[in-house]
């Protein structure tokens, strides 16, 4: 008997961790027969969207290690990125050794962006991430619209008239990136049955998860688990709490800089104004469903997390058409779904924090009682 209550109190603590994925698993089984794609053109549209966005979602690990949650702000790694771009571009530096360039010329300005974040995240403890999307919102529609509207002309040369707009200054809405466009996919790419694999690609995102699992067992890393773990017993243990958080963010910037880098150069094209707007949203959904928690998150949670989430994506406006004959449908589904699933883990880590919260209270409470007798 108490054989079977154990079974089942693992059972519901398996379906309880993972009731997003499986969610997104029931939905995906539901829409991919209904959108008609065929299996081999789902699987290289997997593929394509793993290489582009998996290195973003990564950079997202850092921060939940130290205990700051979900970082909405490696929206300012993605600016830097952009920036970079546009800079070597403006050099007419092309190819692999321009996604280099732009990847070194990024470290800065994603340092920076991110040791400003970090400062800022520092003093609204408790409340990282609200800050964070905030601080995503001042950046990207202040900051970032100076420097690429007004900034880059007058003050930060820009050589070639085809990036300016016509006025003389500012970049245009959409900057070609042609002549880099998929060269880090294909520089080592192979075809199986048709399907292209981007083999530097994945070699350059198994390279930042060896970096993630070697980094957990630095001192550095076990820092960041213990100020995760309880701040004030890291603090008591001589560790430089404010100081870790910091680089915790930094490290996610300057990575969401090279994630974004490697999105750009697939895609092809800088949409100026709007590529970064919402790729920290669709990022954390991502890990969300991937299973991971405002608390805790794996790399296996970034590969499953991007597989389900971008699967959904591709077949939801088709299956939309199919159900009820207009494609919108879907469409407005796969948005919903991508805010929906942020929404319902920081509404259970509130409610986890007031439960814990409640819990401490009714201990003390009991221990202050047993002091009266």
């Amino acid at each position: 008997m108490n054989e079977n209550k154990t079974v089942g109190q693992k059972l519901r603590g398996f379906l309880g961790r993972n009731s997003v994925p499986i969610m997104f698993i029931i939905i995906c089984a539901v829409c991919i027969p209904l959108s008609g794609f065929s299996a081999s053109y789902l699987v290289n549209e997997i593929i394509t969207r793993m290489g582009r966005n998996t290195f973003l979602i990564l950079c997202l690990l850092f921060p939940i290690m130290a205990g700051m949650g979900l970082n909405f702000a490696m929206t300012l790694g993605a600016m830097a990125g952009e920036i970079a771009l546009i800079l070597v571009s403006d050099q007419q530096i092309w190819g692999i050794p321009g996604i280099v360039l732009a990847m070194i010329v990024s470290i800065p300005i994603s340092a920076l962006l991110g040791w400003m974040c970090g400062t800022i995240l520092n003093r609204a403890r408790g409340r990282e991430m609200i800050t964070g999307y905030i601080l995503n919102f001042f950046v990207g529609s202040g900051l970032y619209l100076m420097v690429v509207l007004y900034m880059m002309g007058p003050i930060i040369p820009i050589k070639h008239a085809t990036l300016k707009l016509p006025r003389g200054y500012g970049i245009r809405n959409t900057v070609s990136l042609l002549n880099m466009r998929q060269y880090l996919d294909d520089l080592l790419a192979i075809r199986i049955g048709g399907i292209k694999i981007p083999v530097l690609t994945f070699l350059i995102i198994g390279v930042l998860c060896l970096f993630i699992v070697w980094f957990r067992h630095t001192k550095l890393g076990q820092d960041m688990r213990a100020v995760g773990q309880d701040m004030e017993v890291a603090r008591d243990a001589g560790i430089k709490v404010e100081r870790t958080r910091i680089i915790s963010i930094i490290m996610s910037t300057v990575f969401a800089g090279f994630g974004m880098i490697i999105y750009l150069q697939n895609m092809g094209n800088i949409a100026t104004y709007t590529s970064h707007s919402q790729i920290g949203m669709f990022c954390i959904a991502a890990l969300l469903v991937g299973g991971a928690s405002v608390e805790r998150a794996s790399i296996g949670n970034a590969f499953l997390g991007v597989t389900l989430f971008h699967l959904m994506f591709i077949v939801a406006p088709k299956a939309g058409a199919a159900i009820t004959g207009d494609s919108m449908i879907g469409e407005y589904f796969r948005v919903f779904a991508s805010y929906g699933v942020i929404t319902l883990a920081l509404v259970m880590y509130e409610l986890k924090k007031r439960s814990m919260k409640s819990h401490a209270g009714q201990e003390l409470a009991l221990a202050q009682k047993e002091d009266s007798k």
